[in-house]
Parts: structure tokens; C-alpha cells; sequence
């Protein structure tokens, strides 16, 4: 992959998964800060520009971890995954991590009283992400899938809310909002290290957030950098034909 100062982030993790790993080591958000260039991030954090890109390449060249070419995969087909992978995953975990942040918040609250703003911030964005979700299954997905299937036909698909744009803005700025709250998640519990009086049950409850905050990061990138660009091309590729 070349690699330039002027790459979008968003770009460069939409190709190749295993540069998703360098951005997090320099706490760039790629997700939903992932239309910013190399040169801008780096300009922002201080970051000197070749040494970052040169870690890129290398994570790049690495063999193993997350090499999935989601930017090939059709758009009802990616659709699907993340449906089928991330919103699962998202109803699965909310009601076990708010279980443990419960009952952590109960015993350890007194000492670390960090914790009772991040059971409340988790279970804002448990609500948030809920009510998110259901708009993307029940509105913008299908919308994606019958331009997918007014392509094939050589058709014009007309949405009632207009462009498919409109709807891909809105989650947007929900997943904007998301990245804000783990962000504030994240900073509250030190990255999810846990602290040196913390139980078993502590330790499994941080571990759990930081997973969920990873499949979040991954299930944003998917959706911001590969499906929403990809299905405004589609529109104006069905309205120019």
C-alpha cells in the first residue's frame, strides 16, 4: 500500500485491517475521526510523520492478526455481518456488563467512586446503541440492499427520506457521540487497568469493557470508512445511470 502524509486514516484501515493496531498505540481514533489525513493526526498529537507511517508498513507486512478485505465484500453482504456480528455481539454483552458493573459499583463504589459514572455513561450508551441499532436494521439497512438489488436490475431506487445520505449523517453523529463516551469510559478507569485493590469480578468487568469498546471501534470503522462511502458511491452511480 502506498502510503502518503496526505492518506485518510480511514483509508489506510479500510485496506488492511493490521494498521488498526498502530493507530491505537498512538490513540488516533480511525473510527470516527477516520477522514482526517497522516499529516493532520500526527500535525495534532505531536507524532513524528515517518514514524508512524514506517510502523504502518511494517504492521502492514505482518503475517497473522485481522486481514479481512472487508472493502471487497458487497454491500448487502457487509451489511449483513455487521448486523449479524457486531449488533449481536452489542445485545449479547449489554445486560452481562451492566450485571457486573452493578455489583462492582456496590462493593467498591465507597473507594473508587469513578465507578458511578462509568455504570451511568455505559448505560447511557446501552440505550443510545440499542435505539441506534434498530434504525439502522429497520431504515438504512434495507435501504442498502434494494439499491444493491436496483443496480442489478438496472432500476432507480427512491427513498422517502431523499438521498441515503441523510440517514448515513445521523448515525453518524451517533457514532460520534459513542466514540466521545468510551473515550470518557476509557479515561475514567486508566484504560481499563485495573486498580490494585480491584477482585476478580473488577478485573472481569474492565476486561469486558475493553473488549467492547474494541468490537465497537471495529463495528464503527466498518460502517464509517467501508458501507457509508461505499453506498453514497452506489447512489450516485444508480442516479448517473
Amino acid at each position: 500500500m502506498n502510503i502518503t502524509n496526505e492518506s485518510i486514516i480511514g483509508e489506510i484501515v479500510a485496506k488492511d485491517y493490521k494498521a488498526a493496531s498502530v493507530f491505537k498505540q498512538y490513540e488516533i481514533d480511525f473510527c470516527c475521526n477516520g477522514n482526517k489525513s497522516l499529516e493532520e493526526v500526527c500535525s495534532h498529537k505531536n507524532i513524528p510523520i515517518e514514524e508512524l507511517k514506517t510502523n504502518i508498513q511494517t504492521a502492514l507486512a505482518q503475517h497473522g492478526g485481522d486481514s479481512t478485505n472487508y472493502n471487497s465484500w458487497p454491500l448487502d453482504l457487509l451489511a449483513d455481518y455487521i448486523e449479524k456480528k457486531h449488533h449481536r455481539y452489542v445485545n449479547e454483552k449489554i445486560p452481562e456488563i451492566i450485571t457486573y458493573l452493578d455489583k462492582i459499583m456496590q462493593v467498591h463504589g465507597d473507594s473508587h467512586p469513578e465507578l458511578y459514572e462509568i455504570n451511568k455513561l455505559f448505560k447511557e450508551s446501552a440505550g443510545e446503541l440499542s435505539s441506534h441499532m434498530k434504525k439502522e436494521e429497520l431504515i438504512l439497512f434495507p435501504s442498502i440492499r434494494k439499491m444493491v438489488d436496483a443496480k442489478q436490475k438496472g432500476e432507480i431506487e427512491q427513498f422517502h427520506f431523499g438521498s441515503i445520505q441523510n440517514p448515513i449523517k445521523m448515525m453518524m453523529h451517533e457514532h460520534d457521540n459513542e466514540g466521545e463516551r468510551f473515550r470518557k469510559i476509557s479515561t475514567l478507569c486508566n484504560q481499563y487497568t485495573p486498580p490494585s485493590d480491584a477482585c476478580n469480578t473488577y478485573r472481569v468487568t474492565l476486561s469486558l469493557l475493553k473488549e467492547f469498546e474494541e468490537d465497537l471501534h471495529l463495528h464503527i470503522h466498518l460502517e464509517n470508512n467501508i458501507l457509508f462511502p461505499k453506498s453514497v458511491e452506489l447512489e450516485e452511480q444508480i442516479a448517473n445511470n
